[in-house]
């Protein structure tokens, strides 16, 4: 039987996908690198396209990779994950709506798409809240704000900016975090490892200086990060969870996911572990496109 040819979309080679790429080539995989930089589809002419059995994504250019998992999907090639599921993950105004409609605990959301009734809307939630921008990782743009005029500066700030997600409002309640938030990781039906995001900030990115530390898998972690994983539909996530009075509730599900802090806490080889899933993936072929219900 010939090697599983892997494809890798890639736009950077950071440390995870140095451990990938080891770790696929290490279990017999024959690894095509896709730089999304370099990639040239040819519309007209399927057969020029880079012959694969599956890609994983692993491209921090959102908008290229969507692209080019909507191509490799086109021509019968399944993707890890998906580009609906990753479509929908890059979305925070449609993945907490899904998880709000599945009964995935999550904390209080609105949206608008006028200062004014944004302002409204903060009212009802009260103060402080957070005002997030409805795409984008790495816990950037995200302001909090203590006060209707601190709220108006801050939207009215986002509207000369111009852009139509500039111009969507996603407006969230404020929880004190006990100095940390929970990363957990999934890879397909198994959540493989957790992590506990220690900041002093009460934004607790890794990529913003939060310290990674060991978090024990409880049956309310698993099944949290199980439920949400399972509503937006990827095969490869981060699910952050937040701790509050009410039990857990999930801040956001991650497509594209980073998993450097969280090496720093376990001994499971999460790199092996998706290599693992990737190669069982590619001898099944393209799984069946999901389908949102409404």
């Amino acid at each position: 039987m010939s090697a599983a040819r892997i494809g890798v979309l890639l736009s950077h080679v950071r440390e995870e996908e140095k451990l990938l790429l080891r770790a696929l080539a290490e279990r017999g995989a024959e690894v095509i690198r896709l730089y999304d930089r370099q990639l040239v589809f040819d519309l007209t002419d399927e057969g020029s396209w880079p012959q694969i059995d599956l890609v994983l994504d692993r491209c921090m250019a959102h908008s290229r990779g969507q692209v080019a998992l909507h191509l490799f999907e086109s021509a019968g090639v399944p993707t890890i994950n998906r580009s609906q599921a990753t479509a929908i993950a890059d979305d925070k105004v449609l993945t907490t709506r899904l998880l709000a409609a599945a009964g995935v605990p999550t904390l209080r959301t609105m949206v608008a798409f006028d200062v004014e009734s944004a302002l409204a809307a903060l009212e009802r939630l009260g103060y402080p809240a957070v005002i997030k921008p409805v795409t984008g990782s790495w816990g950037r743009l995200l302001a909090r704000v203590n006060s209707p005029a601190a709220a108006r500066a801050i939207l009215q700030h986002k509207r000369t900016l111009g852009s139509f997600h500039h111009g969507v409002f996603y407006l969230q309640e404020y929880v004190e975090k006990p100095g940390r938030d929970i990363r957990v990781f999934v890879v397909g039906d198994r959540v493989v490892a957790a992590s506990y995001r220690m900041a002093d900030h009460w934004v607790t990115n890794v990529a913003r200086g939060a310290v990674s530390q060991p978090c024990p898998v409880t049956p309310e972690i698993e099944s949290a990060a199980l439920r949400a994983v399972r509503t937006i539909g990827l095969d490869i996530a981060g699910v952050d969870l937040v701790e509050t009075a009410d039990g857990l509730k999930v801040l956001e599900v991650n497509g594209g996911v980073e998993f450097k802090g969280l090496m720093r806490t376990t001994h499971v080889d999460v790199a092996g572990l998706i290599a693992e899933y990737v190669l069982a993936r590619a001898t099944q072929g393209a799984s069946p496109v999901m389908v949102l219900s409404h």
